[in-house]
C-alpha cells in the first residue's frame, strides 16, 4: 500500500484539479465518495464535481446542531446544481442516551465530553458512510492548520482502512476564495461574518483580526481543533 500511495502522489503532482478528480477511475478507484461540510474548499470540490459530470458521491453530515446558514446553503447548493448531496444523520438511540445522560451542551464541560459528541455525531456516522467506499475524498489544505501541514495529496487511513485524497492540499485561502468568485459558487453566508471554519452552532465562533482560521473552533479548550475525523492516519 505505502508504495502504491508514493506512485499515485509522484503521479498527480502536477496536475490540476479538474484533471486530478478525472483521473481517478483511472488510477482504479471505483467507489469513490467526497465529504462535504459545505466549507469555502467543499464548495469549489462540489462545483468541480457537478460541473463535470465526474462519478464521485457527495455526501454531508447533519450533526443536529448545524447553522440554519449551513441548512440554507445546503438547499441552496442542491438547486444550483440540481444534483443530490447525501445527507447522514447521527444514530437516533446514542445520540438520545447521551443527551440524556449528559445533557444538550455537555460538551463545554470536558474535552471528553466534546469528543464523545463529535464521535457520535460525526465520526461514527462517517465510518460507516465510507464502510463501502475505496477512496475518500477531503477539502482539507496544509495551511488550515498546525496539524495539516504534513499532509500529503493521498494517505492511507489505517483507521478506516480507506485511501485519502486531498486534492486542494496546496491552496492557499486566496486561492479559494478567488475560484468561488470567478465561478460565482454558492457559500455560507457566516463567512462575511468573521467565520471561517464552520461547524456545529454551538462549537463554533467568528475568529479575531489575526487568529488562526480554526481559532473559532471549540474555543474554550486548548486542543488541536479537530473533531477526530481527520486525525488517524
Amino acid at each position: 500500500m505505502k508504495r502504491s500511495i508514493e506512485n499515485l502522489n509522484e503521479r498527480f503532482k502536477d496536475f490540476s484539479l479538474e484533471e486530478g478528480l478525472r483521473n481517478l477511475r483511472a488510477s482504479g478507484f471505483s467507489r469513490i465518495k467526497f465529504s462535504s461540510s459545505l466549507g469555502q474548499e467543499d464548495q469549489v470540490l462540489t462545483h468541480v464535481i457537478f460541473t463535470n459530470n465526474l462519478p464521485i458521491v457527495i455526501f454531508t453530515l447533519d450533526t443536529g446542531r448545524l447553522f440554519e446558514e449551513s441548512y440554507d446553503l445546503l438547499d441552496r447548493t442542491i438547486t444550483r446544481y440540481a444534483k443530490p448531496i447525501e445527507v447522514y444523520l447521527p444514530n437516533e438511540k446514542v445520540l438520545r442516551q447521551f443527551v440524556t445522560k449528559h445533557g444538550p451542551n455537555s460538551f463545554y464541560r470536558s474535552i471528553e465530553n466534546r469528543k464523545r459528541c463529535c464521535q457520535i455525531r460525526k465520526t461514527n456516522v462517517l465510518e460507516e458512510v465510507l464502510r463501502n467506499a475505496d477512496l475518500w475524498i477531503t477539502g482539507l489544505r496544509s495551511d488550515q492548520s498546525q496539524t495539516r501541514q504534513n499532509l500529503k495529496l493521498f494517505q492511507w487511513d489505517s483507521h478506516l482502512k480507506i485511501t485519502k485524497f486531498n486534492p486542494l492540499l496546496n491552496w492557499s485561502l486566496a486561492d479559494v476564495e478567488t475560484y468561488l468568485k470567478e465561478h460565482s459558487i454558492p457559500q455560507n453566508d457566516l463567512h462575511n461574518k468573521g467565520y471561517l471554519s464552520i461547524g456545529c452552532a454551538p462549537c463554533t465562533r467568528a475568529i479575531k483580526p489575526g487568529e488562526d482560521i480554526r481559532a473559532g473552533r471549540w474555543w474554550w479548550e486548548n486542543s488541536k481543533k479537530e473533531c477526530g475525523l481527520h486525525l488517524r492516519g
